[in-house]
């Protein structure tokens, strides 16, 4: 069981219901449907999370990194990058995510929740 984020470029949406629906128009639109190469502000917001947590494809016992897939920048195409985590450091690992999305001045939106991120309590 995986637990998924969303971060994209652009304004923040005024609120949950909007940015739910941002969300899933770019997901339609740059998930499974091709490979768009990312743009320089996702790649960097990868590079970001990686020197945080390591890459699934540099972890020997696959313990270390809280990352479903990899590599992790696979994940992402264009100003979108949808990507997994291992359900079991969800808490702390979106929570930093977003975080690092918000200093990257991009829109982290988590699906699960429905909710933008990061909150409040989480800066």
């Amino acid at each position: 069981m995986s637990y998924d984020l969303a971060v994209w470029e652009g304004d923040r949406p005024a609120d949950n219901a909007v940015a739910l629906a941002t969300f899933k128009a770019l997901y339609e639109r740059y998930s499974g449907r091709g490979h768009t190469p990312p743009t320089p502000r996702i790649r960097a917001y990868v590079e970001a999370l990686l020197e945080q947590w390591i890459d699934l494809t540099e972890d020997d016992d696959d313990e270390r990194s809280p990352w479903s897939t990899g590599p992790l920048i696979k994940e992402a195409s264009g100003p979108f990058i949808y990507f997994p985590m291992v359900y079991s450091r969800c808490e702390e690992v979106s929570a930093g995510a977003a975080r690092t999305a918000a200093e990257h001045g991009l829109v982290c939106f988590d699906p699960q929740l429905g909710l933008l991120r990061p909150a409040p309590e989480e800066l």
